[in-house]
């Protein structure tokens, strides 16, 4: 781990532009090797803390940092990861490759890897399932943080500070019945485990998806699996065990 204190950045000219001091700000961060305080970016970069916090709002509306585990630290985010070759999304897509075709030929259902992405869920990568009537979702679409087994298996696990935020951004106040029904099933889903909706995204399809967490706990993405409701029906309790134990093999490579 590198000490953000260490770094030994030139101080800033104050001529710099914009961009010059957010590249700065993203380097840090990349280089700090963990989450890290808004006081530590303002002492390693020199930048005065309101220019760190408007930087960071950018940045985690673009997906390029994200809130770490702990209030209040950032840590690069998936936009960021896919930038860099060798980055953890791309480790987290090849530790995933041999788990989504072991699922789809265990359950001859389709499995993708998803990632949160600007208060949207993203699919990295598919694997179709090989029968004529099946469900996927295509790689690189995207979908609101509020809807469906996927986005909800990683809604529930996002540090507190950025799912309030995802919250009030599309349901508005704390108080709206609609946040409210959703805050409790999104606690029902951190107690289970995993996240599951039918009919919700698409009708006649039923999904479950379960979070990638790394060994602090932080979100990584999420391994879905998705099925035609009439297949799904008497098997739940199997697509289920079968997800669940997919995602912690992955995890267990992190």
């Amino acid at each position: 781990m590198v000490d953000a204190m260490s770094l030994n950045f030139a101080p800033m000219n104050p001529t710099s532009s914009a961009i010059d001091r957010v590249l700065q700000l993203l380097t840090v961060i990349a280089q700090s090797g963990a989450a890290i305080s808004v006081r530590r970016l303002t002492e390693a970069t020199g930048l005065p803390s309101s220019s760190v916090y408007r930087y960071l709002s950018m940045l985690k509306r673009w997906g390029f940092v994200a809130e770490g585990k702990r209030e209040g630290t950032y840590e690069p985010g998936p936009i960021s990861l896919q930038l860099g070759w060798g980055g953890q999304t791309l480790l987290l897509v090849d530790a995933a490759q041999e788990e989504l075709r072991r699922l789809v030929e265990l359950t001859g259902e389709s499995a993708g890897l998803m990632v949160t992405v600007n208060a949207q869920v993203v699919c990295l990568d598919m694997v179709e399932s090989p029968q004529s009537l099946r469900c996927s979702f295509r790689k690189g679409s995207a979908l609101p943080l509020v809807r469906g087994a996927s986005a909800k298996a990683q809604l529930a696990f996002l540090p507190p500070r950025e799912r309030a935020a995802v919250l009030e951004r599309h349901l508005g106040a704390s108080d709206s019945p609609l946040r409210c029904a959703l805050e409790q099933e999104l606690e029902a889903v951190r107690n289970a485990g995993y996240a599951t909706s039918e009919d919700e995204v698409d009708w006649g399809v039923w999904g479950v998806s379960v979070p990638i967490l790394g060994r602090t706990d932080n979100l990584l993405g999420g391994l879905s699996l998705m099925a035609p409701s009439v297949r799904a029906a008497h098997r739940r309790d199997n697509l289920i065990n079968a997800t669940l134990a997919g995602a912690g093999r992955i995890a267990g490579k992190f």
